[in-house]
């Protein structure tokens, strides 16, 4: 008969009076344990988008929104602007500009891939920047005529300048456009680019990845994350985009639970989204003003040009009124030239036209032009009757019919212009009209050069003609100096200028709305996804890569007053 191994028995009993031991301190803590969700990876956030991509290639993206909005996923430029609307470095890490302002030489990151693996170097940006100088690309005109006159040298892999022939401190705003990889796209030429099946199926350095498949008949496009981006990844497994023929087909997928956002909500359609369950509406001032433009050049009603007509017509205009009746309230009324947002803004140094229809009708009896039988002003036989010119859509329509009626309240008649969208810049430079109803989309750069300087009045978008020799200077100097300081200071005097002369009335800077399920969640905050602030509509997906879908539990130490999940 075998003897028991007394100290094997002993070893066992300490286990299991260790395995005793650690049950029952586990089963302590698990009192004091309590199940929280955390955020994690995965979901697909899927949008609705009204209209469809043509060319996802951020040379030929301009016409398009959807085009601009896929860009802005897929591609990175050399610089981007940061949400102050400040110029910050991209695939550079910075730059900097000769003694003489003529050369800018940019350093480029040297952890960029190309999403196929490849790396990014001064090559691709030679490449990208050379199509440009292509005579035959005329998808940006005036982007083409800028890079036709810059000299671009690659230094080496990760180095390149450019040589302007003029300082020009607005050339940085044509560096945030998007990079081109030159190996897939060698033999491309700008006459061939338009036809590359790189435009449906493109490779960038950007966050998402274009998966394969044919969207252009399925109506859909689905991009995934990319896992090597320089900026960091995402919390979502992908973006998913469905394309509607209009809102009203949109909505009903996202009452179906079918997508999770619509990419742009027209202010008529507001009332009616906000009675979504689930969805939030978010509302931010875009780069876009609508603005009055007189015409001051022989072809317009000499009235026009009398300045104090010209703030009786200002005066005489309820702005918030007319916002609310044309757009929905979808607006911000401000003064002057330059987008609140914007560095050169200066409130002081503008005249605030708030409505005043007093001031109106003593500023027009000043001028001469009397009331005859409480209709339509007269002077010397000649009746205050405005030609006003305005694109042809709902929202113009609408805005027009407003003023049109609180003019006639202070005397003025108005004889309604509508041409269609597509023929408004020819109506503009045929200048037959007085008044003229007109979208402004500035650059992300504040030089207004082309609209307001005396060049423009010939080869410019100065379609008022309005020819003041130093407003125009001022536009000049700013545009020739780099240092922020010393252009807001020409800026300032230009604004002078401006604002003594009104050569134009702003109405209202447009609003953007995106409409966002109540599902889709952000770290940090209200835990509820916010957009943030936008200057257009593509940046809506600035604090996307907090946004989050999916949750999963963790335990965590209970608070004092917190019940204990079981053990």
């Amino acid at each position: 008969m075998m003897k028991p191994d007394i100290r094997l028995q002993g070893l066992l009993a300490l286990v299991c009076l260790g395995l005793i031991l650690s049950l029952l301190t586990v089963q302590a803590q698990s009192a004091n344990l309590c199940t929280v969700q955390v955020p994690a990876s995965g979901g697909s956030l899927v949008e609705g988008v009204v209209g469809r991509p043509q060319y996802i290639n951020p040379l030929l993206a301009d016409a398009n929104q959807v085009d601009r909005d896929l860009v802005n996923l897929v591609f990175d430029g050399l610089t981007r602007y940061d949400d102050q609307g400040q110029l910050v470095p991209a695939l550079a890490r910075g730059w900097q500009v000769s003694e003489d302002n003529l050369t800018v030489t940019f350093t480029l990151r040297d952890d960029v891939t190309w999403q196929d693996g490849q790396p990014f170097t001064s090559a691709d940006v030679a490449f990208t920047y050379g199509l440009m100088q292509d005579d035959a690309y005329t998808a940006v005109p005036g982007l083409a005529r800028l890079w036709q006159a810059v000299t671009i040298t690659p230094l080496d892999a990760h180095t390149i300048s450019f040589t302007l022939p003029t300082p020009y401190s607005p050339f940085l705003e044509a560096t945030t456009r998007g990079i081109l990889p030159a190996h897939l796209l060698p033999g491309i030429t700008a006459a061939t680019l338009p036809a590359a099946a790189f435009n449906q199926a493109p490779v960038g350095t950007g966050p998402f990845i274009v998966e394969s498949g044919d969207w252009t008949r399925s109506g859909r496009l689905r991009l995934r994350p990319n896992p090597a981006y320089w900026r960091g990844g995402v919390q979502l497994d992908a973006i998913e985009y469905r394309f509607f023929p209009d809102v009203a087909a949109a909505v009903t997928a996202y009452q179906d639970g079918a997508i999770y956002a619509i990419n742009r909500i027209p202010a008529a359609d507001l009332p009616r989204m906000a009675a979504l369950p689930g969805m939030r509406l978010f509302s931010a001032p875009e780069s876009r003003y609508t603005q009055l433009i007189f015409n001051l050049t022989a072809s317009g009603l000499a009235a026009v040009r009398d300045k104090a007509v010209r703030q009786a017509l200002a005066y005489g205009l309820d702005r918030p009124q007319l916002v609310d009746a044309a757009v929905n309230g979808q607006g911000v009324v401000f003064e002057g030239p330059y987008l609140p947002n914007s560095w050169t803004y200066n409130a002081d140094a503008l005249t605030v036209y708030a409505t005043n229809p007093l001031s109106a009708t003593t500023l027009l009896a000043g001028a001469g032009w009397t009331l005859v039988n409480d209709s339509v002003r007269q002077k010397e036989d000649v009746s205050l009757s405005l030609r006003l010119l305005f694109p042809d859509t709902d929202s113009d329509a609408a805005l027009a019919a407003g003023i049109a009626a609180q003019w006639a309240a202070i005397g003025v008649e108005t004889v309604p212009q509508p041409v269609a969208l597509v023929d408004l810049p020819a109506a503009l430079l045929e200048r037959a009209y007085d008044v003229a109803l007109v979208e402004i989309t500035p650059l992300g750069d504040p030089d207004l050069y082309d609209f307001w300087s005396q060049e423009a009045v010939i080869r410019g978008r100065n379609y008022g003609g309005w020819n003041n020799r130093r407003a125009s200077e001022a536009l000049e100097e700013a545009r020739q100096l780099w240092p922020q300081a010393e252009r807001r200071t020409r800026y300032n005097r230009f604004l002078f200028f401006f604002d003594n002369d009104l050569p134009a009335f702003t109405l209202y800077q447009h609003v953007f709305t995106y409409g966002l399920s109540q599902a889709v969640n952000q770290q940090g905050g209200s835990g509820l996804a916010d957009i943030g602030l936008i200057h257009q509509p593509r940046d809506r997906y600035r604090t996307l890569p907090d946004w989050f879908l999916v949750y999963r539990d963790v335990l965590v130490a209970c608070p004092e007053t917190a019940t204990p999940s079981p053990p």
